[in-house]
């Protein structure tokens, strides 16, 4: 499948920094995988937050042990 982009010259110089050793074509083929990696993650995370409920949530913290964080973590 091909398109024809028209990308604005404000963002050249921007995107051949970012690009690297990168095609142009292979940067935004990774960039609208990113998208939609993100758009689908939102949709699951909506998904599933509607499967919840704040008091199931608020059980589970009360059964938390109340003991100081340690350093490390």
């Amino acid at each position: 499948m091909n398109y024809s982009l028209r990308i604005p010259d404000y963002y050249k110089e921007e995107l051949e920094n970012l690009k690297g050793n990168t095609s142009m074509n292979q940067f935004i083929v990774n960039a609208i995988a990113e998208k939609i990696s993100a758009l689908k993650t939102v949709s699951e995370l909506e998904k599933r937050a509607k499967k919840g409920s704040r008091e199931h949530a608020l059980k589970i913290l009360r059964n938390a042990p109340d003991v100081e964080a340690k350093e490390d973590n």
